[in-house]
């Protein structure tokens, strides 16, 4: 499998969502940077969040949120 450069904006805006929380949204600004603004677009196409443009997360994104930061911390761990 494949990591490519969209699929480590798409785990970006996923690390950005405060899981302690899901009252929280993420906006992603439409003269935010290119690839941020498609990623958000994909992650709303894939029914992970609310809007194509951030929003809250939906169940499925909950799950992938949750799996993607569990990630991120076991692989910047020292």
């Amino acid at each position: 499998m494949r990591i490519t450069d969209e699929t480590v904006a798409e785990i970006h805006l996923l690390s950005l969502y405060n899981l302690a929380s899901h009252l929280e949204g993420v906006k992603v600004h439409h003269d935010a940077e290119p690839h941020l603004i498609e990623a958000a677009k994909r992650l709303f196409n894939k029914g992970l969040t609310t809007q194509d443009d951030g929003g809250y997360l939906t169940d499925l994104g909950i799950e992938v949120a949750e799996h993607t930061q569990r990630m991120l911390t076991i692989l910047n761990a020292e």
